[in-house]
């Protein structure tokens, strides 16, 4: 058995390597290497799959977290609600544009943002919500689009761990993760579950002044070359990258499968296990399990970590430290006890290898590698 990977990009590669050799050679052939036409080719099939109305390709999720805040006019002293648990760069560009993040905990099972306490979180400075479906299915859209809605609150989905994902509206009507407020955003780094060969990144929107504004920002502030009609920044997915995108996209909906599958083999071989809890699946989404996300419970998380890295199995823990207590942001005046949830799940959670084109033997292995550390 070959080395086990958290991802395989090598394999999944292998896979695919003519089309994409091919549309990076055409690249190159074209030598259209900034604002190619395959990156308006890559936005509106985007568009199409998403049934967002506009996407607007940039160099990163970072940076598309970034522009979708300025293209609401966030001004410097405002607030923004956003959970705790998840990765950094959701608060950083919060901080980085001058406005407070307003923290909330998260759900102790699915792991997205705690709609019961938004009420606490709300005050006269809060502008907008960032809720990030994380790990790969939909935070509960419905109640946050009428929270935000009632308080005239914008919403910015991050959306960088479930493109693709579908969420369920009471009434029956489905929408893509990142289509559903002001502004969605996604990340394409390479580990993404839609992930190119660099760096990539995109947001989505039905709003068409909004569309305009997100793509001005993100070339320099300008509509016409060298009119600048407001501070921008230099954002671009390069060509090649959206030749690769464009390639990789066409079997998304055949990752998603995959990933479900091996998903659903986990939760099999973990079912009612005394000391590992399996994600809970949300009623009204679909999950694309970006991650697979367990917590250990009545045992050391740590030496689990270490047994499996002993045998050649690779796992991670995402995320060890919740943000309110991240040593960058202690200056907005948050402590320990404040989000007990999400400072419990930063002690429990293990995120185990999984990915397209995981062979079943691979997952037999990581399953009795973890059922054995429980039996020594």
């Amino acid at each position: 058995m070959t080395a086990i990977q958290m991802v395989d990009l090598r394999t999944q590669y292998e896979q695919i390597k003519p089309e994409v050799n091919q549309a990076i050679q055409q690249v190159i052939n074209n030598t259209a290497f900034i604002n190619g036409p395959d990156v308006k080719a890559f936005s509106e099939e985007l568009a199409a799959f998403t049934g967002a109305k506009f996407v607007i390709p940039c160099a990163n999720g970072t940076d598309a977290l970034q522009i979708a805040m300025m293209a609401l006019d966030f001004k410097p002293g405002q607030e923004v609600i956003v959970p705790t648990f998840t990765y950094v760069a959701t608060v950083e560009v919060i901080a980085l544009l001058g406005l407070k993040p307003k923290f909330v905990d998260v759900l102790p099972d699915t792991y997205e943002l705690d709609p019961t306490q938004l009420a606490k979180a709300i005050g006269p400075k809060v502008v907008g919500i960032v809720p990030v479906h994380l790990y790969g299915q939909c935070s509960d859209m419905e109640y946050l689009l009428e929270f935000a809605q009632k308080h005239n609150l914008k919403i910015i989905e991050d959306t960088a761990q479930a493109i693709g994902a579908i969420y369920t509206f009471s009434d029956g009507r489905k929408a893509q993760a990142g289509t559903m407020g002001d502004v969605g955003t996604t990340s394409f780094f390479p580990s993404k579950n839609l992930g190119c060969y660099g760096d990539g990144g995109a947001m989505f929107t039905n709003d068409p002044i909004l569309a305009e504004r997100l793509r001005m920002i993100a070339n320099h502030g300008q509509k016409k070359k060298y009119y600048h009609d407001s501070i921008g920044v230099n954002s671009r997915l390069d060509t090649l990258q959206a030749a690769i995108l464009r390639v990789k996209l066409k079997h998304l909906s055949r990752y998603s499968e995959s990933r479900n599958e091996v998903a659903d083999r986990y939760d099999e071989a973990f079912l009612n296990h005394p000391h590992i809890k399996t994600p809970k699946r949300a009623t009204n989404s679909t999950h694309v399990f970006h991650q697979y996300t367990i917590q250990v419970e009545g045992a050391s998380r740590e030496e689990l970590k270490e047994h499996l890295q002993n045998k050649g199995v690779p796992s991670m823990v995402y995320y060890p430290v919740p943000l309110h207590l991240q040593n960058a942001y202690l200056e907005f005046g948050y402590h320990v006890g404040d989000f007990p949830v999400a400072e419990s799940l930063c002690k429990k959670v293990l995120s185990l290898p999984i990915h397209t084109e995981m062979k079943k033997e691979e997952q037999t292995y990581i399953i009795e590698t973890i059922k054995s550390f429980f039996s020594k």
